[in-house]
């Protein structure tokens, strides 16, 4: 077995040696090695080139390093026939609630009107209300969304959920598909994404759906959208024409429709936006590499692939 790392943005070498120690007896080998492509049985991918897979004729699995799959699906080099499997474990999701955590509560605290206090050296007390007073609207009700509601449980907020396919969630008002997306909207002050990005929600983010949220909640300081989905559910000129009407109050984005994102984006001035640069989940070399050596050892012991994409569904 010989497994091929094509990873941007990440130190091949190390997460090479990570996987030898881990994978005793098979070959691992990295983009500047030398090797015989009809050798590789897996690939090990993150933000593939365009030619990521010529030559692979042998693939048994492409393992992608993380949850989204969307460039993998659009690559012109891909073979449609091989199985994708996403990295989902339980450190990426407790990384991912971490995030969603983490911005809910700061805009549920009105942080963005106490920062303009702040930078104006103005001392003026209100009183945010309650978790419970908060309507958190959950965009993607998959492993991810799923877990990021169960830590918001905790802080007593009321949960929305809005997916593709009917679910029940104890706690949570479900809504489903196109025709009650309105509903799951117009009832919601905080808007967290965690979707899929596939045609059909590419740029769901758009005016319309914001000018769709409810108004007045958060103390009069909503609403507020959280993206840590994909830089292309969101149109970022509709956000900042949004943030700068009023129909936004705050906006925390974690992803950009071109990542790093431009130094002329006027989102970076805004102090009502929250920039961080797609690091909201990503998988550690020593997770990463435990789950991924299993899903190989596995896999040629006999056993079926985890996570596997549904090609139909994008996802």
């Amino acid at each position: 077995m010989t497994l091929l790392l094509h990873l941007a943005d990440f130190n091949e070498r190390r997460w090479a040696a990570g996987f030898a120690a881990a994978l005793p007896g098979h070959r691992v080998v990295t983009r500047a090695d030398q090797y015989d492509p009809d050798e590789i049985d897996y690939i090990f991918i993150w933000k593939p080139k365009p030619d990521a897979f010529a030559g692979l004729k042998n693939l048994k699995a492409i393992l992608s390093l993380g949850a989204g799959v969307d460039a993998l699906l659009r690559n012109p080099s891909r073979p449609v026939d091989v199985p994708i499997v996403r990295f989902m474990d339980e450190d990426l999701q407790q990384r991912m609630s971490d995030y969603v955590v983490a911005q809910v509560t700061m805009h549920q605290r009105l942080i963005t009107r106490f920062r303009r206090d702040q930078q104006a050296r103005r001392w003026s007390q209100l009183y945010p209300a309650p978790a419970w007073d908060a309507s958190v609207g959950i965009m993607g009700l998959g492993q991810l969304g799923l877990d990021a509601i169960k830590h918001l449980k905790v802080f007593g907020y009321k949960l929305r959920g809005w997916s593709r396919s009917a679910k029940q969630i104890e706690g949570v008002e479900v809504f489903t598909g196109t025709e009650q997306f309105e509903a799951f909207l117009n009832g919601t002050d905080i808007l967290v994404n965690l979707l899929p990005l596939t045609p059909e929600t590419q740029g769901i983010l758009n005016y319309e759906t914001f000018a769709r949220l409810r108004r007045g909640g958060l103390d009069g300081e909503g609403p507020v959208i959280v993206n840590a989905g994909r830089g292309g559910h969101q149109k970022e000129a509709d956000i900042v024409r949004a943030l700068e009407d009023g129909t936004l109050k705050a906006a925390s984005l974690d992803v950009f429709e071109v990542e790093p994102l431009p130094q002329q984006s006027p989102l970076w001035a805004m102090d009502n936006v929250y920039i961080t640069p797609h690091i909201a989940a990503a998988s550690s070399e020593r997770t990463g590499v435990a789950y991924f050596s299993k899903v190989i050892r596995d896999h040629a012991a006999g056993q079926p692939l985890p996570n596997v994409i549904d090609f139909g569904r994008g996802y």
